[in-house]
């Protein structure tokens, strides 16, 4: 018995942990590198001397595995650092800091995307330059710089060599050369390859073959297939976010699988068997990554999806964590900035759950539910439960209704998939086939299309959680408990069904309380899904934000201390700022603004054109001095926009920068005062701006109408009350410090706007106050 237990061929394999242990050193190196620069030599240097430590004490295989993972790690954090030395040390990047003019010839390596800029339409695309000429003198190179032009550069098509002259500034990012701004039109010098040509053809073809449905289907479907997200309606990616369903628009392991899989399957069809059948596989791999396109995120979801092909066969268990090792170890050489890439780590972390997650929960559902069932809610169960804390340190949330989704879902991605890339194919042929496959794709993807909708309309699709070390340090460790207890929860139906049942009651809310709260209320968690507006409690002082895109927001002012507006930007998940406006330069609007710039990208500062008081001025210099953010005047009555979101500045209407008296006397009424117009809310942002100002203002508009107000000068006594009252805003909102010197806000200003139905929030008592855009309006949801 002992001898048929130990070639028992029922015996389920243990994990081969030995690649995903060295693939592991190897990331924390490549994290390690871009933190810590050179000094992160010491990983790998610590590695070894536990490598020889441990094989002193006897354990020789051990040490080897310490060994081979002190070899991985130093070669990422060599590739990493050699990398970014060679970027910042380059030619390229020495003209960028003297803002040089160069002529420069070089091969279009990703596709021209058309982005809202500050001065209209504006297409981004990256080129590797092969020669410069600048101050004279002519450079061999290939170092990447990214190219911000006019809409003409539209027309460069990936794989083409061209030719164009513009300025060069510095990047700001350790992967990239240089930024080149107002270039001029692109020279063709050669067309791109036959491989790109043949891409193009078919990335076109699928889109043209889903060109009579509706606008959600007719983006969706080349998403799907090949990660052609372009035209993808942000309310469309706000509801996949919140359902947990992101990664269908984005290039994965799973279109691969697909893609791949019907290659094979049409090729077995056509008569191709055993080793011809792994050549059309590879081949089937290469044509996906052109259609995909090179880029390091299409790279690493054709590794994962490799990598999912491994699980899948004899023996996958082994095989799988292996190849998942195999795949990290191999990418983080090649590409070391994968290892601060959020993509990557999405990546990683869902093959890894499904490989190590996926199969004991599918056998514990599988003891009450048929083996098909039990699959399909062991994959996205496992998937979902392993990127749920790296996907709440981005949104700051966590998805309730992820893994329902996906399951209802599932049934028609591969359709879907298969449909659309076969519409390209056959439309290269004849149009009305690819018409009729594309049709059949547009109706699978119309389903998912309910799913997230329907999906984010619940009452609790998703629960605020932060994205701090602390709450996603607390979230992980409570996904490795539940990743470890759901196995033998899960085999029992009885709890498996209660489970099922209560988070279903979660979802929808019963017994009805949930459903009744304001719009945009989460859960234990701060800020609310779907914020419009938010004024930070930063103490006697204004420090606003604006929403204008996931963890993107314009700031109107900083308050007076940097910690505090640092801690609530954090709070809100704002990563990215492109404009910050100082309404004036008052301590308490100016003071924070180091703590605005701390760990963010930002675009732009603007301030009132009044320059006084000249303390204010200075503290404004000080703290932009290191950033290479020139302070600019808000520039009066210009309208400008930030994806779904428009500002204007209505006042001061001062034609150019001037000085003030010095003592800030005349700082307030030169306040900068914004219309906002953002979720179907008009917004009015009016800094310190005093009765005199106000009554110029009421003069210049007299039939401005709002929704939200953010009450002039903390609540002041000194206002214009019946400028106030015929703005007609359903929601005030008091930026003040708590038991402050001055009397703020006024009682009766308070009283005032509450007779006439304003709902007032006033951040010394309610904390952090946030506006949602609800069904009948504007609702408020406070911190405290």
């Amino acid at each position: 018995m002992e001898q048929q237990a130990a070639v028992d061929p029922t015996a389920r394999p243990g994990h081969d942990l030995r690649m995903a242990v060295i693939g592991a050193a190897g990331w924390l190196g490549g994290i390690a590198a871009y933190a810590a620069g050179v000094r992160s030599v010491l990983l790998p240097v610590a590695l070894v001397v536990g490598a020889i430590v441990v094989a002193r004490r006897g354990g020789v295989r051990a040490a080897r595995l310490v060994a081979a993972s002190a070899v991985v790690s130093a070669g990422v954090v060599a590739s990493a650092v050699l990398r970014s030395e060679a970027v910042a040390s380059g030619v390229i990047a020495e003209l960028a800091e003297e803002r040089a003019v160069a002529e420069l010839t070089g091969t279009v390596v990703s596709d021209p995307l058309s982005v809202d800029g500050r001065w209209g339409q504006q297409v981004v695309v990256r080129v590797r330059v092969h020669e410069a000429t600048a101050r004279g003198a002519t450079y061999e190179l290939g170092a990447v710089v990214v190219v911000l032009g006019d809409p003409e550069w539209g027309r460069a098509e990936l794989g083409s060599l061209v030719r164009f002259v513009g300025r060069l500034a510095p990047a700001g990012d350790g992967r990239v050369a240089a930024l080149v701004v107002g270039p001029r039109p692109p020279v063709r010098i050669r067309g791109p390859d036959v491989w790109w040509r043949g891409a193009a053809a078919v990335r076109a073809s699928i889109r043209e073959s889903v060109a009579g449905r509706p606008d959600d289907q007719r983006a969706l479907v080349p998403a799907l297939v090949v990660g052609d997200d372009a035209g993808l309606p942000q309310a469309l990616e706000d509801d996949f976010r919140t359902t947990g369903l992101t990664h269908l628009t984005a290039v994965s392991g799973t279109n691969l699988t697909l893609v791949v899989g019907f290659v094979v399957l049409l090729a077995r069809a056509l008569g191709v068997r055993r080793r011809w059948l792994t050549v059309v596989g590879l081949v089937g791999i290469a044509g996906f990554v052109l259609l995909a396109r090179t880029e390091p995120s299409v790279v690493r979801a054709a590794a994962m999806g490799t990598v999912g092909l491994f699980a899948l066969g004899t023996d996958g268990r082994r095989r799988g964590l292996r190849a998942l090792g195999v795949a990290v170890t191999g990418l983080l050489l090649v590409s070391p900035a994968l290892a601060v890439s959020a993509g990557f780590a999405l990546s990683v972390l869902a093959t890894g759950g499904i490989v190590l997650l996926g199969p004991p929960v599918q056998t514990a559902l599988g003891r009450w539910l048929p083996a098909p069932v039990a699959a399909a809610v062991a994959v996205p169960f496992a998937a979902q439960v392993a990127c749920t804390p790296v996907i709440a340190a981005l949104s700051g949330e966590i998805s309730v209704v992820a893994v329902l989704a996906n399951i209802l879902v599932a049934p028609a991605v591969g359709p879907a998939t298969v449909l659309g890339l076969a519409g390209g194919l056959a439309g290269l042929v004849w149009d009305p086939l690819g018409g009729l496959a594309g049709t059949a794709a547009g109706l699978c993807v119309g389903w998912i299309v309910v799913v997230a909708e329907r999906g984010a309309d619940l009452p609790v699709a998703a629960i605020g959680w932060g994205s701090g070390v602390v709450a996603v340090g607390l979230l992980t460790v409570l996904c490795v408990v539940g990743a470890l207890v759901a196995p033998l929860v899960l085999r029992r139906r009885r709890l498996g069904v209660a489970v099922a049942v209560g988070v279903l009651l979660i979802v929808l809310g019963v017994p009805g309380r949930i459903a009744s709260l304001p719009a945009g209320w989460a859960p234990g968690g701060w800020p609310p899904r779907d914020w419009v507006l938010a004024a930070c409690d930063v103490g006697q002082g204004d420090a606003l934000a604006v929403s204008v895109g996931p963890r993107a927001a314009i700031v109107v002012d900083a308050g007076p201390d940097p910690d505090l507006v640092d801690d609530c930007l954090d709070r809100l998940g704002v990563e990215t700022v492109p404009l910050v406006v100082l309404t004036h330069f008052h301590a308490d609007h100016v003071d924070g603004l180091s703590g605005v710039l701390r760990g963010r990208s930002v675009g732009a500062v603007e301030a009132s054109p009044l320059l006084d008081p000249t303390t204010g001025v200075a503290e404004v210099e000080r703290a932009t001095q290191g950033s290479g953010l020139p302070v600019a005047a808000a520039p009066y009555a210009v309208t400008r926009r930030y994806g779904d979101v428009s500002l204007q500045v209505l006042w001061p209407d001062l034609a150019a920068p001037r000085a003030g008296p010095g003592d800030g006397s005349a700082a307030n009424d030169a306040s900068v005062v914004l219309l906002v117009e953002a979720g179907g809310l008009r917004i009015l942002l009016t800094g310190d701006i005093e009765p005199p100002g106000q009554a110029r203002l009421a003069g210049l508009l007299p039939d401005l109408d709002i929704d939200v107000l953010k009450v002039p000068h903390h609540g002041s006594p000194h206002q214009d009350t019946d400028w106030l009252r015929s703005l007609d805003a359903e929601v005030a909102v008091v930026s003040v410090g708590e038991g402050n010197d001055y009397g703020h806000p006024d009682s009766f200003l308070l009283d005032v706007l509450a007779r006439d139905g304003t709902k007032v929030a006033r951040t010394d008592r309610d904390g952090a106050v946030a506006v949602v855009a609800g069904e009948g309006g504007p609702a408020v949801v406070t911190e405290d």
